[in-house]
C-alpha cells in the first residue's frame, strides 16, 4: 500500500509520453476532449453537452477517446475524495476491444492516529489534470506505461486509470469523523463504481486486465468480480501486484467497519457472511469459484519492503510477513485452480510501474512473458517462483548496490540484503 513521492505520483497516474496533451478545458463535470449529451452513467455528473458528462451522467457513447488521446474525467456526486476534494479519472484511448482498468494504489488510514497524517500515509486527493499534463512532460515513465514499448503485454489497449484518494483501498462507503479535526470520506468504492459504469455503457471489450500496484491490487480483486459479470464473455485478467493481503489478526475488524467495506456478496461462497471475518484467500478462492473462466493472479517480492512496513504498522512483526505471505499464496492457488503467481526475489514493491518487468526473471520465467500468457494467451501461465535462498538473491538489487542499475525501482533495495 505504498504512498508514492511526488515525481513517482506523475509516474504512475499519467504514465507515458505518448499520452497526448491533456488541454485546458478541465473543469468540474467534464472531460478533456469532445464529449456528448447523453449521459451513461445514471446522474452523476453536470457537464452539460460539450464535456463527457452530460446532466444525467459521466458520458456518452461519443466521448471514447481516440487512440494515444487522453481524457480526464470529473464526474462529480456521488464522487469525492478523502478531504472533500473532487475525484476524477483517466483513459487513454486505444483499442476499444482490449482494455486495461488500473487501479491506483498509496496508503491506507483506518483510525483517528492513520488518518490524522495528512497526506504521508495515504494519497488524500485526486490528481490534478494540471499535474498530468506536467507528467507527460517528464520521460519517466516506465513499466506497463510503456505504451509505446513492442515488448508491453498492453501496448494498443485503452487504458482506463482509477485513482486512489479514500484510505479505504477501493472498498469503502463511509463519512467518518474520527475525531473534530478529522473527517473522511471513505468512498473508494463508490468512486470505482462510478468509473466502471462509465466503462459499461462505453465499451464492450473482448479482453480485459483489471489490475493494480499495493493499495490497487485490492481495488483490482475486490472490484472484478461485478466486472466479470458485467462481461461474461471477455477474456478476462485479474492481476494484484504487489497487495498480497497479510494483515495483523485485528485488521479486517479494525478497518472493515470503519470503511463500511463493499465485497461482493453476490459471490456464492461470500453470501451471508461477516465480511470483517474474511480473509484475502477467502475473498479470492470464493471469486474464482464463481467465474472459473476469469484468469486471476498476483505478483509479488518475496520480501516486499513495503507490505513488510505497513504489516509492522498494523502490529505484526517483520520476520513474519514472508513466510505468511507464501502460505497465502500457497492456500488459495490450493483453493482456486484458475490463480498462479509470480513470486520474486527481493524486497521490490510493485513491478508494473518500473521498466524492471522488462528484464525480470524468476524461475526460469521472463515476467512480460508470463504477462502476456495471463492476459492474452490461450491458456494461464503457470505459477512462476523463487525459492528458498534464491528469494533472497536479487540480481537486480546487486545491480543497484553495484550502480549499473538506474530504474527508480532502486529505491527498495536501500539496506538490502538485511544483515
Amino acid at each position: 500500500m505504498y504512498r508514492p513521492d511526488s515525481k513517482f505520483v506523475a509516474l504512475f497516474l499519467c504514465s507515458s509520453a505518448l499520452l497526448i496533451g491533456c488541454g485546458d478545458d478541465e473543469a468540474t463535470g467534464q472531460a478533456s476532449g469532445t464529449g456528448a449529451s447523453a449521459g451513461a452513467a445514471g446522474s452523476a455528473g453536470s457537464a452539460g453537452s460539450g464535456g463527457a458528462g452530460g446532466t444525467s451522467g459521466a458520458g456518452g457513447a461519443s466521448a471514447i477517446p481516440a487512440p494515444g488521446e487522453l481524457r480526464v474525467i470529473e464526474p462529480g456526486a456521488p464522487t469525492i475524495c478523502s478531504r472533500d476534494t473532487p475525484f476524477r479519472y483517466f483513459v487513454r484511448g486505444g483499442d476499444p476491444k482490449k482494455i486495461v482498468i488500473d487501479f491506483q494504489g498509496g496508503g491506507a488510514c483506518w483510525n483517528a492516529l492513520t488518518c490524522s497524517v495528512a497526506g504521508s500515509i495515504f494519497n488524500e486527493a485526486a490528481p490534478t489534470a494540471a499535474a498530468i499534463e506536467a507528467a507527460v512532460k517528464n520521460e519517466t515513465f516506465g513499466g506497463i506505461y510503456r505504451f509505446d514499448k513492442a515488448e508491453n503485454p498492453i501496448a494498443g489497449f485503452t487504458f482506463v486509470h482509477i485513482p486512489y484518494c479514500t484510505g479505504d483501498v477501493h472498498w469503502g462507503d463511509a463519512t467518518v469523523e474520527y475525531s473534530a479535526d478529522v473527517k473522511i470520506q471513505h468512498k473508494g468504492f463508490v468512486n470505482s463504481q462510478e468509473v466502471l459504469k462509465w466503462v459499461y455503457a462505453n465499451y464492450d471489450p473482448d479482453q480485459i486486465l483489471v489490475t493494480g500496484c499495493s493499495a490497487g491490487a485490492y481495488g483490482a480483486i475486490g472490484h472484478s468480480a461485478w466486472i466479470a459479470q458485467q462481461y461474461p464473455n471477455a477474456k478476462v485478467s485479474v492481476l494484484a501486484d504487489s497487495g498480497c493481503g497479510v494483515v495483523s489478526d485485528t485488521f479486517f475488524k479494525e478497518s472493515f467497519p470503519n470503511w463500511n467495506a463493499q465485497l461482493p456478496t453476490f459471490v456464492t461462497d461470500l453470501q451471508g457472511k461477516d465480511i470483517n471475518t474474511l480473509s484475502i484467500v477467502d475473498l479470492y478462492t470464493a471469486v474464482a469459484k464463481d467465474f472459473p473462466n476469469v484468469r486471476f493472479a498476483q505478483q509479488t517480492a518475496a520480501f516486499d519492503k513495503d507490505q513488510t512496513t505497513y504489516y509492522t504498522v498494523m502490529g505484526g512483526v517483520e520476520a513474519d510477513w514472508s513466510p505468511k505471505m507464501q502460505q497465502t499464496l500457497v492456500d488459495i492457488s490450493a483453493g482456486a485452480t484458475n490463480f498462479s503467481y509470480y513470486l520474486s526475489p527481493g524486497p521490490v514493491h510493485c513491478i508494473h510501474p518500473y521498466d524492471l518487468m522488462y528484464s525480470r526473471t524468476t524461475g526460469g520465467m521472463q515476467y512480460t512473458t508470463w504477462l502476456d500468457q495471463l492476459v492474452s494467451g490461450a491458456s494461464a501461465p503457470a505459477t512462476a517462483k523463487c525459492d528458498g535462498a534464491g528469494c533472497q538473491d536479487d540480481a537486480f538489487c546487486n545491480a543497484c548496490a553495484a550502480k549499473t542499475e538506474t530504474d527508480p525501482a532502486c529505491k527498495w533495495c536501500e539496506g538490502w540484503p538485511k544483515p
